[in-house]
């Protein structure tokens, strides 16, 4: 009944369900070794099956398009099913798909265990949980080349609505694929929770701040009065009571505030994470977002870095992805080495995204399920940053809290640590960190027991670390220990898609499309030199959100005072190219050219991206137009 197999992934339970399954396939009459019914939906029946589960398929295509992403050209295809185990809907690599179509792996086939025995699918469904079925753990025969991952899809009161699959050839079977899966499976269930509560207050909290907007989080949803409506499943793991029991509670009984002072919280120009204590004495972190459209009172509702919203539902390295060229290409070169543990390097000026990326990175990584640690090297002080890096036993200094302190390695253990301004940590550390990272072992202070770690390791700096070389300031030994991909993200000034991250920062920061930018101030928005960047952009239209109010339009009377005066004393874009550099009409063709781009040059202080947008021609051209004048 029960057939071994060669994947290393099995634990005892996962054998156990397994076993359960192939029972239940023997209670259904089924023979291992009879033909897979081959027959599907019709294309108008498929029609309708899509429709009874549009929510679902609406809210689970995006997500299974990003899944996809991460494994595409493995031989594998992404699934969607609804709650009977009938395929709704599918993608993946054209060569598998042939095969798959042989035994009806396909839109509008039934794959529950009735129809099909122990298959991923139809075994998620029975067992209302995760299941990983490889090779010749399928029950019928004709299934045995196939390696599957499900997770069922839940609603707020816990019924399977669907399941997500990952199912390929079983030789391309990898330990990730079913991590992967159940992180867009809650991907999915967190999105539906959102749309089935948008005229809620919906809290996203989380006992570490961290974890706050990320699949780790805890969301529960109240009336505008306060009164408790639903939570997801993280949510109720983090309350600790069943759904049936929080039902009589309220937002205050719970979280220890009036929802009155939730409201005068939001109503600042620039709430902060609120700290609450839940009802059962433990400490959380979280930000609330208040769709009360009804309301008299509407305020900002996510006040969270840009890319927050989209970090909620891992989005990712798509979600950054606004029609910059240079973009483009850094995305492209850290998305073919996500996975393969090469350490990541992001260089780029303060406030040009250097943590956002470093976040997509994780969130598209095999590891997003795991934790996402950051430290900033520049804010700790020096004298505290080796006890944060790598932790502490109990008395290792005077002053140490009792019980030690887990460090922020530890901490990202099967995750991702991101060292951000790694170009000012004490060069005392470098040495231990190049230790860590070569013997994948960490000591804490005061104990004499080295722990194994495993993290994938992304750093960013705004220093240029060969000059700090130079300086004896950074160890060259490190530096190549870290120098796996080195990527620069553009300055906001130098990128081509200003209008696109206005909007995108606009959408995230007040969860409406309704709010606009001014020609006006759009102009002045590109002659801006932005020296905080993204940083800097993110902060003017949180707050111009806050000034406009009611109004849909946001232009120069929301701007605040200190903008305007950086944009007076900013020279007009053309104004530098004034006639002295311009060639006299007579002149060659050649020479008016090379006229041109000596003034775009100097208009754009020899920057030669920015000139050559300008001008709308490649940096290669200035570059050899610039060669041609020497």
């Amino acid at each position: 009944m029960y057939r071994s197999t060669t994947a290393s992934a099995w634990t005892d339970d996962m054998r156990s369900i397994i076993e359960t399954s192939h029972r239940r396939s023997i209670n259904y009459g089924l023979q291992p070794e009879s033909s897979a019914e081959l027959t599907a939906l019709a294309r108008g029946d498929l029609s309708v099956l899509i429709e009874q589960n549009r929510l679902l398929h609406a809210h689970a295509v995006p997500a299974m398009e990003t899944l996809y992403q991460q494994i595409v050209d493995t031989h594998h295809m992404v699934i969607l099913t609804d709650a009977a185990g009938v395929i709704v809907h599918s993608l993946g690599d054209d060569d598998f798909l042939a095969k798959a179509d042989r035994v009806a792996l396909k839109p509008g086939a039934a794959w529950s265990e009735a129809c099909r025995g122990t298959n991923a699918i139809g075994t998620a469904i029975a067992e209302k949980s995760p299941a990983l079925v490889h090779a010749d753990q399928h029950y019928l025969a004709a299934n045995h080349f196939l390696t599957c991952s499900a997770a069922p899809i839940t609603d707020h009161k816990g019924n399977v609505i669907g399941v997500l699959d990952v199912s390929g050839d079983r030789r391309s079977f990898h330990k990730h694929t079913m991590a992967l899966v159940r992180m867009s499976a809650l991907m999915i269930e967190n999105q539906l929770f959102a749309a089935n509560f948008e005229e809620a207050i919906t809290l996203h909290f989380h006992t570490r701040p961290e974890f706050v907007g990320t699949l780790m989080e805890g969301i529960a949803s109240f009336t505008p009065g306060g009164r408790f409506l639903a939570a997801n499943r993280n949510g109720l793991f983090q309350l600790g009571l069943p759904l049936s029991g929080l039902q009589t509670h309220s937002f205050s009984s719970l979280f220890g505030l009036p929802v009155s002072a939730l409201y005068e919280h939001y109503r600042t120009a620039a709430p902060g994470m609120l700290n609450l204590c839940m009802h059962n004495g433990v400490r959380v972190h979280g930000r609330a977002q208040l769709r009360l459209s009804n309301s008299v009172f509407q305020p900002p509702l996510r006040p969270a870095p840009p890319a927050a919203p989209q970090a909620r539902r891992l989005s990712g390295l798509r979600y950054l992805r606004t029609g910059d060229a240079q973009l483009e290409q850094v995305i492209d070169k850290v998305s073919r080495v996500l996975g393969h543990d090469i350490p990541i390097m992001i260089m780029g000026e303060t406030g040009t995204g250097k943590e956002l990326l470093a976040q997509a990175i994780h969130h598209d990584s095999p590891r997003a399920a795991s934790p996402f640690v950051a430290v900033n090297c520049a804010s700790i002080p020096e004298t505290l940053i080796e006890s944060e890096l790598f932790g502490y036993e109990d008395g290792a200094f005077t002053g140490a809290r009792k019980k030690g302190a887990t460090g922020k390695i530890l901490q990202a253990n099967g995750g991702t640590l991101f060292l951000d301004e790694i170009g000012d940590m004490p060069v005392s550390l470098q040495a231990r960190l190049l230790r860590v990272l070569q013997e994948r072992m960490v000591t804490p202070l005061g104990s004499d027991k080295s722990i194994p770690v495993d993290i994938e390791l992304v750093c960013a700096t705004n220093h240029n670390l060969r000059e700090r070389m130079a300086q004896r300031l950074f160890r060259e030994d490190l530096y190549y220990r870290l120098n796996g991909l080195v990527v620069k993200l553009p300055p906001l000034r130098e990128r081509s898609d200003l209008d696109a991250v206005v909007r995108k920062i606009l959408a995230s920061e007040a969860e409406s499309s309704r709010y606009r930018i001014s020609s006006e101030l759009q102009k002045l928005f590109h002659q801006h030199c932005w020296p905080g960047n993204l940083r800097q952009l993110t902060n003017l239209l949180r707050t111009a959100i806050v000034m406009a109010g009611s109004e849909q339009e946001i232009g120069l009377r929301h701007m605040p005072d200190d903008f305007l005066d950086d944009i007076a004393q900013s020279p007009p874009p053309d104004a530098s190219a004034s006639s002295e550099h311009l060639p006299s009409a007579g002149g060659k063709l050649e020479d008016m050219q090379q006229s041109m781009i000596t003034a775009a040059l100097q208009a754009h202080g020899g920057n030669v991206s920015a000139t050559a947008r300008a001008l709308g021609v490649s940096r290669n051209t200035v570059y050899r137009k610039v060669k041609g004048l020497q």
